[in-house]
């Protein structure tokens, strides 16, 4: 199997998802976004040592800025050292960004990277207009979750025999 997940297009390389956005937010609208690195945390990028657990986005004077976006410094960097936390800059349209500035605006709503992929060689990450979930929400995607899990067990024991 290639590096590439099955869901992914040709020219796209999974590198990091966050998996439990899912599970806590409602997912109302994605945007692709480039983003603004310096080389050896590209290098670090392409070697897979990111973390998105915890990050989130925010629209700062006009930029859309992600904070917590943790990516490990890159051993074989010679001068510069960057701080794995630093705030990274999305890189986005003006339009895009005044749009996305007033859907944050409304209450419950928030900007959550979903996954860092690469594309034809340049980083992107993909972001979220997301609304937080309550607990029985997360209850019924738990259920029906292991419901969709049985019925697939269910089916792959009937073609077995």
């Amino acid at each position: 199997m290639t590096a590439t997940s099955s869901a992914a297009p040709a020219g796209i390389k999974v590198i990091a998802q966050n998996r439990k956005a899912h599970f806590d937010y409602h997912v109302l609208e994605k945007i692709e976004a480039g983003l603004a690195l310096h080389g050896p945390e590209v290098k670090s990028i392409r070697a897979g040592t990111v973390s998105l657990g915890e990050s989130f986005a925010d629209v700062e004077d006009g930029q859309v800025i992600l904070h917590d976006f943790h990516i490990n410094p890159y051993p074989c960097a010679r001068l510069e050292v960057c701080d794995p936390v630093r705030p990274k800059v999305a890189l986005l349209h003006r339009s895009q960004i005044k749009r996305l500035a007033a859907q944050i605006a409304q209450q419950g709503h928030t900007l959550i990277p979903l996954r860092l992929y690469l594309k034809n060689g340049l980083v992107k990450v993909e972001l979220a207009i997301c609304s937080g979930k309550q607990a029985g929400d997360k209850r019924e995607s738990l259920r029906r979750k292991t419901a969709d899990r049985e019925t697939a067990r269910a089916i792959s024991d009937r073609t077995r025999r």
